[in-house]
């Protein structure tokens, strides 16, 4: 093996000397096969020699193809990241425009979100259409309570403020300027309400029914007589009428004054129902809270308390009065089985009466109980307490003074034997009742 390695490194030696030189004419192949002495071969010299074949070291100058190396410059393509731009897909613009595109489909299902909304306004109008009829019950109901205020600018503190009337008596209150806070008018002495319930000087409840279509004197006395026309109904399982003052009739110092509810089948509190009239003259009110009238000689004053159906009558030194027209509503006749029809409302008077100067033989249903002798005939611890006495309190007509206990006689102002309300102080009243029921006892 060594041999043949000779051989090779002598023919390749050979092969580079010959590159070297010019082979002389002189060379023939006979020559060749002398030159390679293979004894020399393992000589070393002749193995440095071929050291110089290190020259052939010189390809190692393809080294340079190391330069080739320089196509890491095509390392530049990384600049093809550039396509990284193509991340710009990345940035998936077209994704993201059918994530705005879906945002506005969720903007066109909340419109849809409103067309039900509509809807349900559309079922709101129904309950509207049958509000009206409700509303057409309403107005006799009168659920709404009503403002009042206090007039008496002798109480500056308290004059032309408004109060809302107590639920006990929703409709129909007045102000105690006094005590600057709403009372039922009903409840004080001196009431005439209802079906009539009357509350007596002594603050002891009482009913007087009397009859349909006829008049019973409430006040008589020496300078003021007072007669009620009694309005009313009969069922057929009721033994009696059921009655309301409609009107009253005031007879006075020569004067006459008129004061009642105007016939009603649908009751509405913006329409003024009630009439009025001073010595046969009619009176018109201007439908304003506060619009007031006054007699041509001065001593008597008609005032508005509201716009409508309500008025206040002051008789200078004599007496004042509060009416308001108030209809049967179809909850009273329900509750109280009076069989009122849409034909007639019986629109009638809640009175509140004070008195300055009333003798001590004053008489009347309501007269009686501010006399200095009297005692009540009413039976008490009954759940309503009836007052009769229908032919003793009878007149035959609205200005008429011949019932039974008139004192009337028109002569100013009496014996001097007067009293009035002032006189009596029902703060001072103890009242209680030792049974059950509504009668309440009162002593001074």
């Amino acid at each position: 093996m060594k041999r043949a390695g000779v051989v090779a490194v002598i023919l390749l030696l050979s092969l580079a000397l010959a590159e070297a030189a010019p082979a002389p004419d002189y060379v023939n192949p006979g020559d060749v096969t002398i030159v390679p002495v293979e004894p020399k071969a393992p000589n070393g010299p002749k193995d440095k020699e071929p050291k110089e074949p290190k020259e052939p070291k010189e390809p190692k100058e393809p080294k340079e193809p190391k330069e080739p190396k320089e196509p890491k410059e095509p390392k530049e393509p990384k600049e093809p990241k550039e396509p990284k731009e193509p991340k710009v897909p990345v940035v998936y613009t077209p994704p993201s425009p059918p994530t705005t595109t879906p945002p506005p489909p969720t903007t066109t299902p909340s419109p849809p979100t409103t067309t039900p909304a509509p809807p349900t306004t559309t079922p709101s109008p129904p309950t509207t259409t049958p509000s009206p009829p409700t509303t057409t019950p309403t107005p006799p109901s009168s659920s709404s309570p009503k403002q009042v205020r206090c007039m008496d600018r002798y109480y500056p503190g308290c004059y032309y403020r408004q109060f809302t009337c107590p639920a006990a008596c929703a409709e129909s209150c007045q102000v105690d300027c006094n005590t600057c806070s709403p009372v039922c008018d009903c409840n004080k002495p001196g009431a005439v309400c209802q079906d009539p319930r009357f509350v007596g000087a002594d603050g002891i409840t009482f009913y007087f029914h009397g009859k349909k279509d006829q008049d019973f004197c409430l006040v008589s006395d020496s300078n003021l007589h007072i007669n009620a026309h009694f309005i009313g109904k009969r069922t057929a399982n009721m033994g009696r009428d059921f009655t309301w003052v409609q009107a009253l009739g005031l007879l006075f110092n020569n004067h006459k004054i008129y004061i009642g509810a105007q016939k009603t089948a649908t009751w509405n509190d913006a329409m003024d129902r009630i009439s009025l009239s001073f010595d046969g003259q009619p009176i018109d009110l201007l439908e304003t809270e506060g619009a007031s009238w006054q007699s041509p000689a001065g001593d008597v004053t008609i005032t508005r308390v509201r716009a409508t159906n309500a008025v206040e009558i002051q008789a200078e030194g004599n007496f004042k009065i509060k009416a308001v027209v108030v209809p049967i509503t179809q909850k009273d006749s329900l509750i109280h089985k009076y069989g009122v029809t849409q034909e007639d409302c019986f629109a009638h008077l809640d009175l509140s009466f004070k008195f300055n100067s009333l003798t001590r033989q004053v008489s009347g249903v309501l007269g009686q109980t501010y006399a200095s002798n009297y005692v009540s005939r009413v039976k008490m611890g009954v759940a309503m307490p009836v007052l009769g006495g229908d032919r003793e309190f009878h007149s035959s007509s609205i200005f008429a003074t011949d019932c039974a206990v008139a004192r009337f006689n028109g002569k100013g102002k009496g014996n001097g034997n007067q009293i009035s309300e002032e006189g009596i102080q029902f703060a001072d009243l103890n009242c209680s009742s030792g049974f059950s029921g509504r009668g309440v006892v009162c002593k001074r």
